[in-house]
C-alpha cells in the first residue's frame, strides 16, 4: 500500500510543541516527554463513540481538524472496531487534508489505533456474518476456532490483516502506535493464562516485524479491567510480564511501549490501588508503569459525559474541565484522551490546554 509516508518523531512533535508554546502561549508543562523522545499534548482526541454514518464521519472530522488547528493537541487515538471502521477512516481524511493545507506536518502528530476486535466494515452493504466469512475466514486470515467470545482474536494471520487495513484506513504508512485492543480483558478467562502468554508472544512478535518493516514506531495494551485488579482477582494481568514478554521476543530495544487504560475521578485505581507486583512490592498502575519505562495514556477522562454535570468552580473550570485536569494530572500519565465531537465542548476542553496541569500535591490532594 501507498500512504503518507513518515511518522512521529522527536524533531517534529517538539516543533510542534515549541509553536504552541510560543505562539499559543501555552504553559510547557501541557506537553509530556515519552521515554522516546516524543513531545505529547496532556489531552488527546478519542474517537470511539459515535454512529456509523456520514453527519458523525464529519463530526470527527471537524474535531480532528479543530485539534490539529488548535495547536494544542498532536495526539489522535483510534480503533479499527470503532464504528465499525469508519472512526480510522474519518481519521485519516482529516489527516490527509491537514497535511495537504500544512496545518501540521506528519512527523509532529501522534496516531494510535487498535486491532484485536472483530471490526465488520460498515460502508459494505454485506450483513456482518458474511462480511467475516467473506473477507476474514475464507482466505484463511482467521480460523474460527481463534476466536475468543464471538468477538477477539489475535492471531498473526488476524492481526496482520488488521493492521493493513488500519494503515489503509488512516492512509499512514507507518502508525506511531498499535496497541492490542483489551487482549488480557478479553482472552485471558477464556484461554488462562499460560496459554494467554504463548498467544503474547506471538502477537508481540507480529508487532517487531511491523516495527523492522518501518510501518509501525511502538506497541501496547489498550486495557479496560486488567492491569486495574489486584493479583488474585481474576482477569487481573501484570504489566511486568509483558515486559517479560517482549524482552524475550524483542530484545532491550523492544517495542513494547505504552499502555492505555481508564482513568477519572469515579476510576481512580491506577493511582489508588496496588495492583502491579513489581520487585516484591505491589504498587499503583501509574506507579509501576513508570518503574518499568512504560508511557501511560488514559481514557474516559469524563465517563462518558457523566463527569462533566456541573456548575463553574471558585478556580474558573468547568465540571468537564476540572474532570480533565484530574485525569492529566495524574503523575505518570502522558495524555487525557476524550472523545467530543461538538465545537463548543472541543472549544472548552482545548481551553484548559492553556493552564499547566496541578502539581502532584494538588493532584493527591483531589484524591482524598
Amino acid at each position: 500500500m501507498t500512504g503518507i509516508p513518515g511518522r512521529a518523531t522527536a524533531e517534529g512533535t517538539r516543533r510542534f510543541a515549541d509553536r504552541g508554546i510560543r505562539d499559543r502561549k501555552l504553559p510547557p508543562e501541557h506537553f509530556r516527554t515519552t521515554a522516546g523522545g516524543l513531545s505529547v499534548s496532556s489531552l488527546g482526541l478519542g474517537t470511539y463513540l459515535g454512529n456509523p454514518d456520514g453527519p458523525t464521519d464529519v463530526a470527527v472530522e471537524q474535531a480532528v481538524a479543530l485539534c490539529l488547528t488548535s495547536g494544542r493537541v498532536n495526539v489522535l487515538d483510534t480503533a479499527i472496531n470503532y464504528r465499525y471502521q469508519r472512526a480510522e477512516r474519518s481519521v485519516g481524511r482529516a489527516l490527509h487534508r491537514a497535511f495537504e493545507r500544512a496545518v501540521v506536518q506528519r512527523d509532529e502528530v501522534f496516531v494510535s489505533t487498535k486491532i484485536g476486535y472483530l471490526a465488520p466494515d460498515a460502508e459494505s452493504s454485506s450483513p456482518v456474518d458474511r462480511w467475516v466469512a467473506t473477507e476474514l475466514v475464507v482466505p484463511g486470515i482467521l480460523d474460527p476456532a481463534d476466536v475468543v467470545d464471538g468477538s477477539h482474536a489475535m492471531s498473526p494471520s488476524y492481526l496482520e490483516d488488521q493492521f493493513r487495513r488500519s494503515r489503509t484506513n488512516l492512509d499512514l504508512d507507518a502508525i506511531d502506535l498499535l496497541y492490542l485492543h483489551n487482549a488480557p480483558d478479553a482472552q485471558l478467562s477464556t484461554v488462562g493464562e499460560p496459554e494467554f502468554r504463548k498467544r503474547l508472544e506471538a502477537a508481540f512478535e507480529v508487532c517487531e516485524g511491523f516495527r523492522s518493516a518501518g510501518q509501525l514506531g511502538a506497541y501496547g495494551l489498550a486495557t479496560w479491567d486488567s492491569l486495574r485488579v489486584p493479583p488474585g482477582a481474576e482477569g487481573h494481568f501484570g504489566l511486568r510480564v509483558a515486559v517479560q514478554v517482549a524482552e524475550k521476543i524483542g530484545g532491550a530495544e523492544h517495542g513494547f511501549r505504552f499502555v492505555q487504560f481508564p482513568f477519572n475521578q469515579s476510576m481512580p485505581e491506577a493511582a489508588t490501588w496496588p495492583t502491579q507486583l513489581v520487585g516484591r512490592n505491589v504498587v499503583p498502575l501509574f506507579d509501576a508503569a513508570v518503574t518499568l519505562g512504560i508511557g501511560c495514556f488514559t481514557s474516559v477522562p469524563l465517563l462518558q459525559g457523566r463527569l462533566t454535570r456541573g456548575k463553574v468552580l471558585p478556580d474558573g473550570l468547568t465540571a468537564a474541565q476540572t474532570a480533565l485536569q484530574f485525569a492529566r494530572s495524574a503523575p505518570g500519565n502522558l495524555t487525557a484522551l476524550v472523545g467530543q465531537k461538538k465545537p463548543e465542548h472541543l472549544s472548552e476542553n482545548l481551553d484548559l490546554a492553556s493552564r499547566p496541569p496541578w502539581s502532584e500535591s494538588e493532584f493527591r490532594g483531589r484524591l482524598t
